[in-house]
């Protein structure tokens, strides 16, 4: 069993050819690739490293050390899965992917990572000595976590990684560090464990975590010509259009540069939204919050 695998180690310099310098520990050969380091070394020179072994059961030894290691947590990304056996992970090593026995994943295949997904994961041996990736839990993000506000965060846009999909919803970790729930009614489909979403703030809970959705804002769900009516509600000072059912088709169309039926239609659209009201002959912008739009 070989103890130093998996740990940062310093070695002797005994021997080197045209690709490799050869480093002795506790009596094991070592092999650094001579384009690794940035200086040449000579016969005898210690050298501290990180010792692993590739995935064709040759012992190297890295002076990159990796994030990820026994005892460290670091991003890895997703770069083969077996069903099998579990998901595959590229974390900085030449020739050595780390695993996440299945065991770790969730018992639905399709909310498995996949390939170009990313994971944070610590390394940990098994009984023979073997080394494995090992998924964060919650306890190891609440340390990480940073809190959220919402004065600063609400209705803003951001990128997430999901770090729990679960059947009421998705547990996410925002690129700022700030945990976030996803509720399954604000999902348009399951996401994938370790799956990056853009996602929007629709409120902060008591204990400063984000509550997120993935559906769209109101004025992202609507037609083209409803977006138009929008802006120019909107830009209005009065937030008041003087446009309705009985409104002139050819005035419509010289002021609004649309057909009566395409206006009919955008203004269903909003009214469907909850964006407007109308009054004989006008229309008007309704009051609302924006985690209130587009939720039906």
């Amino acid at each position: 069993m070989n103890e130093d695998l998996g740990l940062i180690k310093t070695g002797i310099i005994t021997d080197e050819n045209e690709q490799n310098y050869f480093v002795q520990i506790h009596g094991r050969t070592y092999a650094l690739n001579k384009t690794e380091p940035a200086e040449q070394f000579s016969l005898g020179a210690s050298l501290r490293g990180f010792c692993y072994e590739n995935k064709h059961r040759q012992l190297k030894i890295t002076e990159a050390i990796p994030d990820i290691k026994p005892g460290y947590y670091g991003w890895g990304t997703v770069v083969g899965v077996k069903h099998d056996l579990g998901v595959f992970l590229d974390i900085g090593l030449v020739d050595k992917d780390l695993a996440i026995s299945l065991d770790e994943l969730p018992a639905m295949k399709s909310l498995w990572p996949d390939t170009g997904d990313r994971l944070l994961v610590t390394m940990q041996f098994d009984a023979k000595h073997r080394l494995w990736g090992h998924l964060a839990d919650d306890q190891i993000y609440k340390a990480i976590s940073q809190p959220a506000s919402k004065e600063k965060d609400q209705n803003q846009n951001v990128v997430a990684t999901v770090i729990n999909p679960k059947k009421m919803g998705t547990k996410v970790l925002t690129k700022n560090y700030q945990l976030g729930f996803i509720d399954r009614s604000e999902l348009e489909q399951e996401p994938r464990l370790g799956q990056q979403l853009q996602a929007r703030v629709i409120g902060v809970r008591p204990n400063k975590t984000l509550y997120l959705s993935l559906r769209p804002r109101a004025y992202e769900a609507i037609s083209d010509d409803a977006t138009m009516l929008l802006r120019m509600l909107e830009m209005s000072a009065t937030h008041q259009l003087p446009y309705g059912d009985k409104s002139d088709a050819e005035q419509i169309k010289a002021n609004l540069g649309i057909s009566k039926g395409q206006f009919k239609r955008a203004v269903g659209n909003l009214l469907k939204k909850r964006l407007i009201e109308i009054e004989p002959n006008m229309l008007i912008l309704k009051q609302q919050d924006d985690n209130d739009a587009g939720s039906n």
